[in-house]
């Protein structure tokens, strides 16, 4: 019996948990997250976490499961989602995958290439450097260790090449390794025992910004300033550099007033939308419908699909 594993993807506040939870009522699956917001419990309101409802009507994975002071990275959830993904076969051949992170529906579909451990002593290196010298450190060095991938992100994902973190990373395996980072993709062959078939939700730019904006305020109305002020003490740990967390630290720290941080909070969220719809344009696979299509008409199109296999 051949599995079938339903992604369902998207611009955030597009009705994804929703849709998931329908059709794995349907067909009477569990489901996985890969949304990288929400495997943190001490991260609830400001990641749209489903509500308890939405979480007893089915069964969810990877919800709130980590912490945020675990160190816990898309390589570690590769290694942790596919045993429970190939458990959850053994009790229906049809299981539901929903969420807006792409790197961790990639992680699924298709899985990362392998890379060389970085000592701690070359990791401090780099933050020695970084905390003198800032970004233009890590630019530099990326180009000089390798001038490729650097052309490769300016010209496909300019935003990555002032994202410290992913540049640390990109440095840090340069040195360790002394060959250039691009050396290391593309060598892994990915072998699934499942046909993704994959599901979007889209909605007019216009809509998809309104519902943002309307998630936010309801975040607000619903205690996120309280959720962000018991986080502040941690507000460096990397699980809260994201929308909706940073812009309130910067209100606590008195760098913008409350309306302020809440618009920032809806134009970089904003702006994350309009970056998931570019990533998951990528794939020729995806059947996109919109977001007011009844429920059944995407059972069908998934349901034809199985039985066209």
């Amino acid at each position: 019996m051949k599995n079938y594993l339903i992604i369902i993807v998207g611009p955030t506040a597009i009705g994804k948990t929703a849709l998931s939870i329908k059709i794995a009522k349907h067909f009477k699956s569990e489901i996985i997250s890969c949304d990288s917001r929400q495997f943190y419990k001490e991260m609830t309101i400001g990641t749209a976490v489903p509500s308890t409802e939405e979480l007893m009507a089915v069964p969810h994975h990877f919800i709130q499961n980590k912490s945020i002071f675990d160190n816990y990275t898309v390589g570690d959830y590769e290694n942790e989602v596919l045993p429970v993904i190939d458990q959850l076969f053994h009790k229906n051949n049809i299981q539901v995958v929903v969420g807006g992170s792409g790197l961790y529906v990639d992680a699924i579909l298709k899985g990362f290439d392998e890379f060389p451990e970085v000592s701690e002593e070359i990791k401090q290196q780099i933050e020695n450097e970084y905390n003198k010298d800032g970004i233009s450190y890590l630019q530099n060095q990326l180009n000089h260790l390798d001038p490729t991938y650097t052309e490769f992100l300016q010209n496909t994902n300019p935003q990555t090449l002032v994202n410290p973190q992913r540049m640390k990373r990109f440095v840090g395996v340069c040195l360790a390794s002394n060959k250039p980072y691009s050396s290391f993709l593309n060598q892994k062959k990915a072998n699934r025992n499942f046909i993704p078939i994959l599901i979007g939700l889209n909605a007019d730019r216009n809509i998809i910004y309104q519902r943002i904006n309307n998630r936010v305020d309801l975040m607000m109305q619903n205690g996120l300033l309280k959720e962000i002020n018991d986080l502040y003490p941690h507000k460096h740990l990397n699980a809260l550099q994201t929308v909706g967390y940073r812009e309130l630290f910067d209100y606590i720290d008195e760098k913008l007033t409350l309306e302020q941080a809440v618009e920032e909070i809806k134009k970089n969220t904003r702006r994350f939308s309009k970056r998931q719809l570019t990533w998951f344009q990528r794939y020729e696979a995806v059947d996109w419908f919109d977001f007011n299509t009844p429920v059944q008409s995407i059972i069908s199109k998934i349901s034809t699909k199985i039985n066209d296999e």
